[in-house]
């Protein structure tokens, strides 16, 4: 696990995974054409290459493994001040639009694996919903500032924390790291093979 001054340094400086609005690790610079996805990885994650995995890890909140309703509105930046005068016929719209694209099974929940089928084997996007670039909100990030001893100090070990919520936030913060680790692997990579239809790669 890495030490405790280094990740109090990279949130104070702005954290990949809550995005940085303060000038810390730059911006890629991305295309006007770009879609919705692409705009949001640059803007609240300073990321330029991803994968369909990748974005769903980051973006399931409560680590459970299924996007909820709640979790899609965060995503789509619902949970900022930014977009607090958004009202709730549209946020309950917002959460239907994304369920009829994504929720193969009806069960009211995006998994994992229905997100990679629309991503990678249907070649699509979600859609731009009006609700600008999608900050997340600075809850988390509070609640970081005030625990990150607790976390991220190099002796901590989940057992040894006894609360079912500093358990969850534990567990999700490792993940975290190891989404942090595989996108920089794929940023280091000039063409991922991942990303390249099965059909036009090499044997």
């Amino acid at each position: 696990m890495r030490s405790s001054n280094i990740f109090f340094a990279a949130l104070a400086g702005g954290a990949f995974a809550h995005g940085d609005h303060g000038g810390g690790s730059q911006k890629p610079i991305v295309s006007p054409n770009a879609n919705w996805m692409e705009k949001h990885m640059a803007e609240e994650h300073h990321a330029d290459n991803y994968d369909a995995t990748s974005f769903f890890s980051l973006h399931d909140f409560d680590s459970s493994g299924n996007w909820e309703p709640r979790e899609i509105l965060r995503t789509y930046g619902l949970m900022d001040e930014s977009n607090k005068h958004v009202t709730s016929e549209r946020r309950d719209q917002i959460v239907k639009e994304i369920l009829t694209l994504l929720d193969y099974d009806n069960d009211g929940l995006v998994s994992r694996d229905e997100f990679v089928r629309f991503i990678d084997h249907e070649r699509k996007t979600l859609p731009d919903l009006g609700t600008g670039p999608g900050h997340h909100g600075d809850d988390e990030y509070e609640y970081e500032i005030h625990h990150w001893e607790k976390y991220h100090d190099e002796n901590t070990k989940l057992e040894d924390l006894t609360h079912p919520e500093d358990i969850e936030h534990f567990k999700k913060h490792e993940q975290m790291e190891e989404e942090e680790e595989r996108l920089e692997a794929l940023n280091k990579r000039t063409i991922v093979e991942e990303n390249i239809p099965a059909k036009f790669r090499r044997d």
